[in-house]
């Protein structure tokens, strides 16, 4: 018995001894396998990493990593410049588990990374990519971070293989040629926290298998054709923290957001959402920012928590100007199509705070109450509102032939009014409550009618719009009689237009035969019908708008082709600004202020540029002109500056058609800026701080000479050394100092942060937030002090488009990023006052060399100081490029003919 278990032994060690030589035989020519790629990788790249030209070993390789059996588990290159491709062979690295390769040159198909079953991670951000492969993203059990971000592919689509991919939490895909519709593929990836897919052109609905999912951070904005349908997914995704859909074909209502309480950051702009802001969103407890304008939203103007930034813009059809809630007629015809999806061919006309003026599909009486609702044969799907029993005067509602579902209210018999009830061909069901004799109820073409079915959970396609055997045609209806007055105001429209040329030339001879009030000269303000206004009710109690031209609507209207989209300049967090020119030429740029944001914030913004821009006058700070109070209209006038905004240049040189700036320029550009700055700071008669600055905020002259603007947010600074805590951030994000973006604390330091990130933007071309990089580059000043490390890093990081190869330039940028390290420094007190700021630029723009004197022209050093100043007066020889604003410097950069008078004074004192 013991021999039988010592032969068992001995066969055991000699299996194990031979599985351990087959498994290291495995090992090792998969090792020999790896290296074989390797080498064929390394042959791919021009040039290949220096380490690997001088080792064979490709585990010792940079950026090379492999396990304690030779085979390759990371390859990570990231911004090493690599030109060249990838060979398909790189799936064969069966233990591959992190490909990092963003930022580089690539160029060619990307090889098929299917079954790569350890494969975690996959960075090929920012190369030039050509292609993938159909089955790209099938077999990855172990993917967690993919990422593939700006890559010119051609056409290509996520398909459902990456349903595999269950322990996946990011997938980033912004600017690859998606197309195709979202895969409903993500009950099946519960651990996805971010998807980015914008700038594609993905089109269809909103996958329903977002409800429910844990995703924190959803960037689909900015499709080609647009994403489609309602958002009403969005609701149902609590862990949102993030929503990008801006600039898609979106429908329908806001959500009930109510779920989302972790979101800060919605952006909905530029859809064609309709329907009432609901509470829920106002009421979302982490709110900070949100974007509303270019839709179609209607009800009451929204009204925010005080911190968070709101854009609401100017194409919504809120029924006031100012919060406060809507006349009970809007109110309840708003609840009415509530339960149809807010239609949005309603939403184009229903606008105004009455609903009886040229509103579609309704018909008032004399009394000015709705007495007739016409939503026939509009292929509506929904329910019929218990809200037309708040309509007490209306005779008729008329609703065949729509895709409407469930019961008729009972409520609906309240109405002692009505003659006429057609709710013919629909999918109603239920009874029918019991009408009065003289109404008029219509409900064939309802099969289910009289019974409990509920329709409700499958809404069926409107029928069609066959004649109701029951509609009585009268001789002349109503909606005939309107389509004559229509026709009758057309013809009126067409003898206007035709006679608009003689009626403007009279219109500008009576109303600017006059010229404006001379900047400066205290004057008595006018409202928009020209009568005085009393001092009482001007808006300020310091009567801000007593200085400056006040300009009649009417001309405004004129010189802007009545604010005519082509004479955009910019837009802006309040409003629009326009291009206009005046009668004698002048250029202007006419700030419209948005006369329903937030409440008192538009107004607030106007009296802070008229209040601050009346006492403070410098080169370069824009120049205010005059204003106009026209009923909840703010128009502020400025001076035009030609060439743009500094934004325009530094990222949109290609869409304006220039050429980028040179350094020169924008060293130029940044002492400019830092000048305004600092007269705001410490040199005007009172210290203020502009808190938003940035480069949309940086105006350029046709001498490529900058000027600050907007002052809206311009806030007085406290006493030396003391800081004002503020309640409500204001500001831009990206360019907000840590302090105050975390405690609202505000000094004057906030705006030498700011600075610091507009240098960092003039030397990198790159914007302050960038969501399209990878999140550890997206935010400027972060990935910016890495940079700061050593002149290679500055030099990689400057804008491609700028003569870094010239060692003098690339001395001036490193000066300047430097100085960007330390006006962003974390800490206040690290940061340079802005006085010291324009000292440091000064040399880099303003060289001051001394001439030689000459024997014949110049000035004998001499003659008596009178003949100095004799000589001078007569001959005027002294030049310089500085000048001179109240309360500033006076600088001067070019090199006097003559001797200066230090000089002269000099020679004097030692005769």
């Amino acid at each position: 018995m013991e021999e039988d278990d010592e032969k068992i032994t001995t066969t055991n060690a000699i299996v194990s001894v031979i599985f351990f030589l087959f498994l290291s035989t495995i090992n090792a020519a998969n090792a020999q396998d790896n290296a074989a790629i390797m080498m064929k990788l390394a042959s791919s790249f021009k040039p290949p990493p220096p380490t690997w030209i001088s080792n064979n070993n490709p585990c010792k390789w940079q950026g090379i990593t492999c396990d304690n059996s030779g085979q390759v588990i990371s390859i990570s290159l990231a911004s090493k410049s690599i030109y060249g491709t990838l060979p398909s062979e790189l799936a064969q690295l069966s233990n591959l588990q992190t490909l990092s390769l963003q930022n580089n040159h690539l160029t060619g198909p990307i090889p098929p990374l299917s079954n790569l079953t350890q494969l975690r991670e996959v960075f090929l951000d920012g190369n030039s990519f050509s292609q993938v492969p159909s089955n790209f993203l099938q077999g990855l059990p172990s993917l967690q971070s993919f990422s593939i971000n700006d890559n010119p592919l051609q056409s290509w689509s996520i398909t459902y293989g990456l349903i595999e991919s269950s322990s996946l939490q990011q997938f980033f895909a912004s600017n690859t040629s998606l197309i195709g519709s979202i895969p409903d593929i993500f009950g099946s990836l519960p651990s996805l926290k971010n998807l980015k897919l914008s700038y594609n052109n993905l089109t269809g609905f909103l996958p329903s298998s977002f409800a429910g999912s844990g995703i924190q951070n959803l960037w689909i904005n900015n499709q080609k054709q647009g994403l489609t349908g309602v958002l009403d997914v969005l609701g149902n995704m609590p862990n949102l923290v993030q929503v990008w859909v801006q600039e898609n074909d979106f429908v329908g209502p806001i959500p009930d957001l109510s779920q989302c309480t972790s979101l800060f950051d919605i952006q909905l702009r530029d859809n064609h959402l309709t329907g009432v802001v609901p509470p829920s969103l106002t009421n979302l407890p982490k709110l900070l920012n949100i974007s509303m304008q270019n839709n179609k939203l209607q009800g009451p103007i929204p009204v925010f928590k005080g911190d968070v930034q709101v854009n609401l813009g100017f194409t919504n059809s809120f029924c006031r100007n100012t919060p406060g809630p809507c006349d009970p007629q809007v109110t309840a015809l708003l609840d009415i199509v509530s339960a149809l999806g807010y239609p949005n061919e309603l939403a184009d006309s229903w606008k105004g705070n009455n609903a009886c003026q040229n509103w579609a599909h309704i018909t008032c009486d004399s009394n000015g109450k709705v007495s007739v609702i016409n939503f026939a044969k509009k292929n509506w799907v929904g329910t019929v509102s218990p809200s037309f029993a708040s309509l007490t005067s209306l005779t008729s509602i008329i609703l065949n032939n729509n895709g409407l579902v469930g019961k008729i209210p009972d409520v609906l018999t309240s109405l002692n009014m009505l003659h006429k009830l057609d709710l013919s061909n629909n999918n109603l069901t239920g009874k029918v409550p019991s009408f009065g004799k003289s109404v008029e109820v219509i409900t064939d073409g309802n099969p289910f009618i009289g019974t409990n079915v509920d329709t409700t959970g499958s809404l069926r396609s409107p029928p069609g719009s066959g004649d109701s055997l029951h509609s009585p045609k009268p001789n002349l209806s109503p909606y005939e009689i309107m389509g004559i007055v229509i026709g009758v105001l057309v013809l009126f429209i067409v003898a206007g237009f035709l006679l608009y040329p003689y009626f403007k030339k009279w219109l500008f001879k009576r109303i600017y035969s006059s010229k404006p009030t001379p900047f400066g000269k205290p004057i008595i303000g006018h409202n928009s019908q020209g009568s005085p206004m009393d001092k009482s009710n001007m808006l300020s109690e310091h009567n801000v708008y007593s200085y400056g031209n006040n300009f009649p609507i009417e001309l405004l209207r004129e010189v802007t082709d009545n604010f005519d989209d082509k004479n955009i300049l910019g837009r802006g967090g309040f409003g629009i600004v326009y291009k206009g020119v005046l009668q004698d030429g002048t250029q202007i740029a006419v700030k419209r202020m948005e006369s329903n944001v937030e409440g008192t914030k538009g107004k607030s913004e106007f009296e802070a540029e008229i209040a601050v821009l009346s006492k403070v006058r410098h080169r370069h700070l824009v120049a205010l002109l005059g204003y106009c109070i026209n009923e909840n209209e703010r128009i502020v006038v400025y001076e035009c500056m030609s060439q743009g905004t500094l934004g325009q240049h530094l990222f949109e040189y290609d869409e304006m058609g220039r050429s980028p700036l040179t350094w020169k320029q924008r060293v130029v550009i940044a002492l400019d800026v830092a000048r305004g700055v600092e007269y705001l700071h410490s040199l005007a008669q009172q210290s203020f701080i502009h808190r938003d600055l940035k480069p949309t905020n940086v105006l350029l002259g046709d001498d490529m000479r900058a000027k600050v603007s907007d002052f809206g947010l311009v806030k007085r600074a406290s006493d030396q050394g003391k800081y004002s805590l503020e309640t409500r951030l204001a500001g831009t994000f990206g360019y907000l100092a840590p302090e105050y973006a975390a405690t609202g604390r505000v000094t004057t330091k906030v705006d030498v942060f700011a600075f610091g990130i507009i240098l960092m933007e003039l030397i990198t071309g790159r914007k302050a937030l960038d969501e399209s990089l990878p999140e550890e580059q997206s935010q400027l000043a972060t990935w910016f002090r890495r940079v700061l490390i050593n002149k290679d890093s500055i030099r990689k990081a400057i804008d491609s488009n700028l003569e870094a190869d010239d060692e003098e330039i690339f001395e001036s940028i490193c000066k300047v990023a430097e100085l960007a390290g330390h006006c962003t420094a974390r800490e206040p007190l690290q940061r340079p006052d802005m006085g010291h700021v324009v000292n440091l630029l000064l040399p880099l723009v303003e060289q001051w060399r001394p001439t030689e004197l000459e024997s014949g022209n110049g000035i004998d050093i001499d003659m008596s100081l009178p003949h100095i100043l004799q000589k001078w007066r007569a001959g005027e020889t002294a030049t310089s490029s500085g000048y001179n604003d109240d309360n500033s410097r006076n600088y001067h950069s070019t090199a006097p003919t003559t001797p200066t008078m230090g000089l002269s004074f000099n020679n004097i004192d030692a005769r």
